[in-house]
């Protein structure tokens, strides 16, 4: 066992202090919570008939107020793949629940948005802004002050970051997020983009991408690349959020089933009436946040984080940016190659030994905190052990010694990249971040004239007019979450996959965002502060020489100072007003930047506990 490295010592140590006040404050608000808030105990008769009134079997253990309580927060519904194995969990979940004299009952249902159905469409913009709305529909779920603890379903992009923001500011709470798995894998992810490539190009047509994709995204189940979803899981684990090795079992399976009965039963076993009291608030403290960002970097997970992070970390009383990645980045080595930054899927990184293997490497080198209060039973250590069934109950296997393909996982003394891949580039264009474990390395550096768009169809059309076949710099701006609500912009990558495999030397610069299913063409993307107010990209020009280097952390237009300075920003296009987009105005007019979390919600908390309000 090795000492905590000094770089991710000092960097947690930086986060403590830095979010000294408000951390404080935080754990003085859930403490109030437990002891002085509104709980079940507390509720007037009419109140809790209310509350039991359609509980069934239950009802009388509710009323009599000894056992616990779970809520019950589903981002159900049968749409999203990830999510459609969720509409039987609630019954399983009751089922196990009387199993240990507790009950539980479905506190709401909060939206769950796919990412991969809106892709590129007006619905993109909505899906940021949509974590927050799945933070405040969870604290409206547990407002009613009937449950004492809490079970979070869900899995995808903003959703598994809305659910533990809410649930964050019922910390005195303990919770567990319970995953439903992958599906199992389907046609190779390289061979889809392959296909999306060739359609691009016009040498494909509808009927054989489409054949593609739904040979790809074929049944229930998480998509297999590992995208934000399949991070969101990843993160978890290495908070001590879930059951031991949950993320990646395939839904309707046995072990699956398993795990969530356990998940269920350790919920009821770390209540406050228990000598195991395990609170959320608790558990989610700065050690967690940087478990968290060593396992995103040490996993090349998505860069959506970059954003998700500070804003769970601002839910919890802490403040975690972009440099806390970059320094955390240049000494966690890449464990992992993960579809789009290697050939397999989840499925394939899971039975070479997965998460499991990865904690254990880490802890073995001083790579990751160890003490965490976790749901489990002890600390990090039990994440190292992958669960299994034996003769049909549920077990965790001794932890590997190798993993089992050495093209999906290396072991901190053979790692794929001495770094995470996650860099910090900044410069008279502002702050990014830029993912480059999918990028070779001769394309870190890309110096070429900048062509500007402020809608990503746009990029299209000059794509297919043959515009952008030179060495270039597309930059498409006004797509910051005060613009539009930051959509993804993952359409793009296979023209601009294109025009780099003709031989051009090509990049991205956005204060949009790419997911982290985007890959190998260099993207300098959440530049801060954006376009709309007149951050640095409304003063571009096309023409304007920019430079985006990887490996020097800069990201600039070379261009005159004088001249730079003289500049007045381009206005911003006209504010999207359909799809109910226009519902989310008050979000995109009083949201904050990227590397503070993008929010409006808690921008707007902060100023209120700033004024003594709460906390």
């Amino acid at each position: 066992m090795s000492d905590l490295h000094p770089v991710v010592e000092r960097v947690t140590r930086r986060i403590i202090e830095r979010s000294a006040p408000m951390r404080h404050s935080y754990l003085n608000l859930i403490e109030r919570g437990r002891d002085a808030g509104t709980n079940r105990d507390q509720l007037s008769c009419g109140n809790l008939a209310h509350g039991f009134a359609a509980a069934g079997d239950d009802k009388p253990a509710i009323r009599a107020g000894g056992a616990m309580n779970i809520g019950i927060v589903t981002a159900y519904n049968d749409m999203l793949s990830a999510h459609q194995p969720y509409g039987r969990y609630p019954e399983a979940i009751k089922i196990a629940a009387r199993e240990v004299g507790a009950t539980a009952q479905v506190a709401g249902g909060v939206p769950a948005m796919c990412d991969g159905v809106t892709q590129g469409q007006a619905g993109m913009d909505l899906s940021l802004f949509s974590r927050d709305v799945i933070a405040m529909a969870t604290a409206v779920s547990l407002s009613h002050a009937m449950f004492e603890g809490v079970a979070l379903l869900g899995i995808c992009d903003k959703i598994v970051p809305g659910l533990l923001i809410g649930a964050l500011r019922f910390g005195h709470l303990p919770a567990i997020l319970i995953p439903a798995g992958p599906m199992p894998s389907g046609l190779a992810n390289k061979e889809k983009v392959r296909v999306r490539q060739l359609y691009a190009e016009g040498k494909v047509g509808e009927k054989e991408l489409l054949d593609a994709e739904a040979a790809s995204y074929h049944g229930a189940g998480t998509c297999t690349f590992y995208g934000t979803a399949n991070s969101n899981q990843m993160m978890m684990e290495m908070m001590g959020l879930h059951m031991p090795g949950a993320a990646f079992i395939n839904p309707g399976t046995k072990l699956r089933q398993e795990l969530t009965r356990a998940a269920v039963h350790r919920l009821a076993a770390i209540g406050w009436d228990g000598d195991d009291y395990r609170p959320l608030g608790h558990c989610v403290d700065e050690k967690a946040i940087v478990n968290a960002a060593i396992g995103l970097l040490a996993t090349g997970g998505s860069t959506n984080h970059a954003i998700h992070l500070p804003a769970i970390a601002r839910a919890a009383g802490m403040v975690i940016d972009w440099t806390d990645l970059a320094e955390l980045s240049e000494v966690i080595p890449l464990l992992a190659r993960v579809y789009p930054n290697g050939a397999g899927d989840v499925n394939h990184f899971h039975a070479a030994g997965g998460i499991g293997y990865v904690i254990g490497e880490l802890l073995d080198n001083g790579l990751l905190h160890r003490d965490l209060l976790t749901v489990a039973r002890s600390d990090m250590t039990d994440y190292v052990r992958t669960p299994e069934l034996v003769d049909e109950a549920l077990v965790w296997a001794e932890p590997l010694a190798a993993p089992r393909d050495p093209a999906m996982l290396r072991p901190v003394a053979d790692p794929f990249s001495g770094d995470g891949g996650m860099k910090l580039l900044q410069g008279n264009l502002g702050r990014c971040v830029m993912k480059t474990s999918a990028v070779d390395e001769s394309r870190w550096t890309i110096e070429a004239p900048a062509h500007i768009f402020s809608d990503q169809n746009q990029v299209l059309a000059a794509f297919r007019a043959g515009e952008l076949d030179r060495d270039v710099i597309v930059v498409v701006r006004f797509q910051g979450p005060r613009a539009n609500g930051m959509p993804e912009l993952h359409k793009l990558t296979p023209p601009l996959g294109v025009l780099q495999d003709r031989g051009f030397r090509v990049a991205l610069v956005t204060d949009g965002r790419m997911s982290g299913a985007s890959g190998k063409v260099p993207a300098a993307i959440h530049v801060s502060p954006e376009a709309k107010g007149g951050g640095p990209l409304s003063l571009l020009r096309d023409g304007d020489v920019v430079r985006v280097c990887a490996a020097t952390g800069r990201l600039e237009a070379l261009v005159d100072a004088e001249e730079w300075a003289a500049r007045k920003a381009v206005p911003a296009p006209p504010p999207p007003c359909d799809t109910g987009r226009e519902l989310f105005a008050m979000m995109r007019a009083t949201c904050d930047e990227a590397e503070r979390g993008a929010s409006a919600m808690l921008a707007a908390m902060e100023r209120e506990l700033n004024e003594g309000a709460i906390g």
